[in-house]
């Protein structure tokens, strides 16, 4: 997009199940930046996340939009253009109500935005689509945001989503750190499970071809604004192992002239020494001789 962020925090973020709309599917692998940026060419707030080259969150805030914190972690909302529920988990009850103090401020600056444009409210999804953020208010946070146990059995998970056979079927679980990998000698528990397989961009199934193609392009865009800071890092780190190589090239040159240098001197010292040698066997033979040099 090429505008700084306005506000950066970071979270570990979920989508909602697109087929229960009852629990959340892990959408990064840990705490992730997200980031509140300004699109000055569109007049848009956008609130973006990127892991990698994925984006897992790629939100355009309207008037319309509400964040619910659903407990003293976590806090979630509706995008009826993603057709998707955001989930965000905090390390801290302090930073998620930093995020909603910046929500209200920007979806504020949006309504009185719209206003002086004379533009409506913020534009439905396709009507013919299937709406996953329908019914999905007030979702309960994910184990690991409630004090729960991270490691509930598949069982236990079930239950929780209905009981007999309309149980949530979970695919794969995982403890991982809300916050990365913590630092050699913390204590305490700081894991989380990962819920489901299938992570990434929100469900665009059955949305219009120009609402997927904004998000591949937006995605597109973050993905290469990431390569391009990629791309300077190893630039610099080229240059520096360039210089370094010029400079013990320069030294190998200065070490091989002082070894020529050395074999001179030191071929040098051996004819010296042979000449000495040499008139040391003269002296001691005329000496045998009974020519005595003079005295």
């Amino acid at each position: 997009m090429g505008e700084s962020p306005i506000f950066t925090c970071k979270a570990h973020v979920f989508h909602i199940d697109p087929v229960t709309k009852k629990s959340w599917i892990s959408a990064s692998t840990g705490a992730v930046p997200v980031s509140f940026f300004y699109d000055s060419s569109r007049g848009l707030y956008r609130i973006i996340s990127v892991e990698g080259t994925k984006a897992v969150i790629n939100s355009t805030v309207t008037p319309s939009m509400s964040f619910t914190k659903t407990s003293q972690k976590f806090g979630q909302w509706s995008d009826v253009r993603a057709n998707t529920v955001y989930g965000l988990g905090f390390l801290s009850e302090q930073e998620l109500n930093q995020f909603i103090e910046q929500f209200q401020e920007v979806k504020e600056a949006t309504r009185s935005s719209m206003k002086s444009s004379g533009q409506g409210g913020a534009p439905v999804a396709n009507g013919s689509s299937r709406d996953v953020t329908a019914g999905a208010a007030n979702i309960p946070p994910p184990a690991m945001m409630t004090g729960t146990s991270p490691y509930t059995t598949r069982n236990q998970i079930s239950a929780a989503g209905g009981g007999g056979g309309g149980g949530v079927s979970v695919a794969h679980q995982r403890s991982q750190s809300l916050s990365g990998v913590p630092p050699p000698g913390t204590t305490g528990n700081t894991e989380s499970p990962k819920h489901g397989a299938t992570a990434g961009k929100p469900d665009l199934v059955g949305q219009s071809p120009e609402t997927q193609l904004k998000y591949e392009n937006e995605r597109l865009r973050l993905a290469l604004a990431q390569s391009s800071a990629n791309a300077k890092k190893w630039e610099v780190e080229l240059s520096t192992l360039k210089s370094n190589n010029a400079r013990l090239t320069a030294a190998l040159q200065e070490s091989t002239a002082n070894v020529e240098e050395w074999k001179k001197q030191l071929q040098a010292y051996k004819e010296e020494n042979q000449r000495l040698k040499q008139r040391t066997l003269e002296a001691e033979a005329a000496r045998g001789n009974g020519m005595l040099p003079p005295s």
